[in-house]
């Protein structure tokens, strides 16, 4: 009995691969890396926005304004202009880099193999995972202790556990996340569009209990830290590649997400919208 041949189809702006059985019986082919089919593509613009919502509003991005100010001598005006130009600058590679994702739904180890090879794409692959590795340590260690004070709030008992009960709130958060990756992206789409209204309800909250206790004048009149008559660009530049590379690395494997979107303006509005807005 001859195998099936695999074909390609238009089905809007997409390309989709019918998948026949010379690639589904291809070592270098399995379904967590196949190209997404018409009907998987669902991602409107508002859940690519939730999606960046979500990444953004955490306890790092909180801690950028700190950092250009305390360690790179720029006023606070200063830094939040960084913060915002430096999103803008990453916004391009992102949207550009999202494209193959959206029109051929690929993921990030597909779109490599065109510039590294079959074998070659496992090399920026690993690198890429073993920062995504280190980038969801951070996320979780800041989880599992925000879980350990909600809990020390609770319970005093919980309370007295001290140091073991952030480990253990450190493995809760891990769970909840894989919990929710496992099911893969419609989970991962549903749970954005809960969380990004509270995340912004959140943020804003916070700025408004905060309104009454501080000047906002007075913060954004702060000098510098830098010495007096040095020059701003030098200051400015460090710190725009420092925020650049904030999300630089998202910027390559943006396919992953891109790939089940609903079209090409659906993944650029979608980014424009959510990640300098949210990150500004």
């Amino acid at each position: 009995m001859a195998e099936s041949l695999s074909t390609l189809r238009t089905v809007g702006e997409h390309i989709e691969l019918v998948v026949g059985d010379d690639i589904a019986n291809s070592p270098r082919f399995n379904e967590d890396i196949a190209p997404t089919k018409a009907e998987q593509r669902t991602w409107s613009r508002w859940n690519v926005a939730s999606l960046w919502v979500g990444m953004a509003i955490c306890v790092p991005t909180y801690t950028l304004g700190g950092v250009l100010t305390a360690y790179f001598g720029l006023s606070v005006t200063e830094a939040l202009w960084t913060i915002f130009v430096a999103n803008i600058v990453v916004l391009i590679p992102l949207t550009l880099n999202a494209y193959p994702g959206t029109r051929y739904g690929i993921p990030c180890p597909v779109v490599l193999r065109a510039s590294f090879g079959i074998i070659g794409s496992n090399v920026p692959a690993l690198v890429r995972a073993i920062v995504a590795c280190g980038w969801f340590g951070v996320q979780t260690l800041f989880g599992g202790i925000a879980i350990h004070l909600l809990f020390s709030a609770m319970f005093d008992s919980w309370a007295a556990l001290g140091g073991t009960g952030e480990v253990i709130g450190f493995f809760i958060f891990w769970i909840l996340n894989i919990t929710v990756v496992i099911r893969g992206s419609e989970s991962i789409k549903h749970l954005e569009a809960i969380a990004a209204p509270l995340l912004l309800a959140v943020a804003f909250g916070l700025v408004f209990w905060a309104l009454p206790k501080v000047s906002i004048s007075e913060v954004l009149a702060i000098p510098a830290s830098r010495p007096e008559g040095a020059p701003v660009f030098h200051y400015f530049m460090a710190a725009l590649t420092a925020m650049v590379g904030f999300w630089a690395t998202l910027s390559l494997n943006i396919p992953d997400f891109s790939r089940f979107a609903r079209s090409q303006r659906s993944q650029i509005a979608g980014q424009i919208i959510g990640l300098p807005l949210t990150m500004f």
